[in-house]
């Protein structure tokens, strides 16, 4: 859905995802897309990082250090959760919308 043309998506979080599998497409989508993988889940970083290449919107991978594929280290899902609450607090609500329109700032 993100890569579709009139697609009403303002904001796009993947923890631990294989955002690879849609490489295909990943130059289509529009959204700011976040890309959050565990520390030592080095194949799915390492292809994380290959699928942010092909993005041609604004993105981030951001790491958790420490974590694995599943997140189950104490505090790993916590470190996603707010990740992701930054993610879309700065691309979803009106403050971070127009912070992120404002003069000098790209998409």
């Amino acid at each position: 859905p993100a890569a579709e043309p009139h697609a009403d998506i303002a904001a796009v979080v993947s923890r631990g995802g294989r955002p690879d599998l849609a490489a295909g497409r990943l130059a289509e989508v529009r959204a700011p897309t976040l890309l959050i993988v565990g520390g030592t889940d080095t194949e799915v970083l390492r292809l994380n990082r290959q699928a942010a290449g092909r993005l041609r919107c604004e993105h981030q991978v951001a790491v958790v250090p420490g974590a694995t594929h599943l997140f189950e280290e104490p505090g790993a899902l916590e470190a996603v959760a707010h990740l992701a609450t930054e993610w879309f607090t700065q691309h979803m609500t009106p403050h971070g919308a127009a912070a992120m329109s404002g003069p000098g700032r790209t998409h």
